[in-house]
């Protein structure tokens, strides 16, 4: 029995393995982690987390393993419900297609017993073998993806997708990861960062696969793109937008003060016009990101959002939605009355006409903002009323 914190495990260490068809090295891996447990006298069990329709399972089983079956499939799930049937005081994570070398499991185990809580194996402090990570992954892909949650979490981390990894018991269940799907990787990271973390990286072999690789490159990369601008989405949505649409009122403004758009100035001013309502749909869309974000406890209520997320200021959207809305509408039946009075003959009102499309696409945008905004935070607002 092990005790840490006043708590009591069964056993010293869980090895969970995801596991999707993968027969021809799920035994080696297995053989592996035995000989570990062996070695150094450590009382672990390795379940298995099988969605496997191939002998995955039936290996596993006959080599001493847990086999279990998810709930629901996606890398991330396998995880959560091996989590669920874990009885070790260590956790360790791993693929189970022998990329990963098993007899490396305590090195990662070493700084748990030292006080670390999470143990990262970085593929980039140690050795990956030709032919384990194709260039795109090697060069672009995880380099990319790393750097992007480094820049906005203020993290140091070298290889932030890494598959072997090890964390206590303790520090798991501090953890509110959510995610089912290979955006699974970067939410244990953020969040184990969130929760000020003692997070160690320490160099791994990673070696190349037998069978065919599971991932999708550039789907799996958006889910974890996705899943980082769901946790930040103001510096990198809301605040890029506001940039954009001030720099197009300047210039509709400066042109318009100018005069004679239409002769000189017209496609500056088109361009003006863009950057206006593409740029407050970044901003609109940045809020709708941190609200949901807010929602579903991935960040806490503060700053700006909180303001935004009560019903009092959203009716002050709808307002000025349906005020510019407005405005632009006249515009534009002055111009049509205008056209009226010319026989619908020649009209020069190119700028004017302009200025209304902006008035009524940005107050049509802020209106649906303010709806769906309203909508999302329904029972929200119902649990405060009743004050749950």
């Amino acid at each position: 029995m092990e005790t840490l914190s006043g708590t009591t495990y069964p056993l010293d260490v869980s090895v969970v393995l995801p596991a999707l068809d993968e027969e021809h090295t799920i035994g080696e891996c297995i053989t592996k982690i035995q000989k570990v447990f062996h070695d150094h006298a450590i009382n672990g069990e390795i379940i298995v987390v099988d969605s496997s329709s191939d002998k995955t399972a039936t290996i596993a089983q006959s080599l001493g393993a847990r086999v279990i079956k998810p709930g629901k499939n996606g890398y991330g799930n396998a995880y959560l419900y091996g989590f669920e049937h874990a009885q070790g005081r260590y956790i360790v994570l791993g693929d189970s297609d022998n990329t990963y070398d098993f007899s490396e499991i305590p090195k990662l185990l070493a700084p748990l017993k030292t006080g670390a809580d999470f143990v990262i194996g970085s593929r980039f402090k140690g050795t990956i073998h030709k032919g384990a990570m194709t260039p795109l992954h090697r060069y672009l892909g995880n380099p990319v993806l790393t750097w992007m949650v480094n820049t906005i979490f203020h993290t140091r981390f070298t290889d932030t997708h890494s598959g072997f990894r090890a964390i206590t018991r303790e520090a798991l269940d501090r953890l509110p990861i959510k995610t089912g799907g290979m955006e699974f990787a970067s939410e244990m990271l953020v969040m184990a960062s969130k929760e000020q973390m003692n997070i160690v990286e320490v160099p791994i072999d990673y070696y190349p696969r037998v069978s065919p690789s599971k991932l999708h490159s550039f789907a799996d990369g958006w889910r974890h793109i996705r899943f980082v601008l769901l946790m930040k989405p103001l510096p990198f949505v809301a605040i890029p937008g506001l940039a954009f649409s001030l720099v197009g009122v300047l210039l509709m403004v400066f042109f318009s003060l100018q005069g004679n758009v239409e002769s000189s100035h017209l496609h500056t001013f088109i361009l003006g016009a863009i950057l206006i309502m593409g740029g407050l749909q970044f901003v609109l869309t940045g809020f709708l990101m941190k609200t949901y974000s807010v929602i579903h406890g991935y960040e806490d209520n503060v700053g700006i959002i909180k303001r935004i997320m009560s019903y009092s200021n959203l009716e002050k959207f709808l307002v000025l939605g349906s005020f510019l809305l407005f405005v632009g509408v006249l515009i534009g039946l002055n111009i049509l009355i205008q056209w009226i009075a010319v026989d619908f003959g020649v009209l020069s009102e190119i700028s004017t006409a302009i200025i209304s499309l902006v008035l009524i696409i940005s107050g049509l945008q802020i209106v649906l903002f303010a709806v769906f905004q309203s909508m999302m935070l329904l029972n929200e607002n119902n649990n405060h009323d009743k004050g749950i």
